[in-house]
């Protein structure tokens, strides 16, 4: 159902890269509201991490409104997250900040892919 990989050579904390995918899967509707997430246990195996990792990254978007958690049910997406289209339109922002600023569009490429 979703696919999710961590890199452990990236700088951003592992429980961020798991909730960063999470969130993308439900953004682009690979799990929906009412859709029951893999058990932490079944995650963290996949993705090679320890279960506490996962459950980290599934409380955090617990608390952002996105999944609940529920006795006998397990955890459950509860609501769309924020549409892919916002991230669209921040990447456009940016394109037309950079171009008004002199940057042409291969500058502005090799600056966010130097960012980490």
């Amino acid at each position: 159902m979703l696919d999710v990989h961590v890199d452990s050579n990236d700088p951003t904390p592992l429980h961020e890269q798991v909730a960063g995918h999470l969130r993308r899967a439900i953004a682009e509707g690979e799990a929906g509201p009412g859709e029951r997430m893999p058990p932490a246990r079944d995650l963290a195996a996949v993705l090679g991490v320890n279960s506490n990792t996962v459950l980290r990254a599934l409380r955090q978007l617990r608390d952002e409104g996105l999944l609940e958690f529920r006795r006998g049910r397990g955890v459950t997406v509860c609501r769309e997250a924020p549409e892919r289209s916002a991230v669209i339109a921040r990447a456009r922002d940016l394109v037309q900040f950079s171009l008004h600023q002199g940057y042409r569009r291969d500058e502005l490429i090799r600056i966010i892919e130097a960012i980490r």
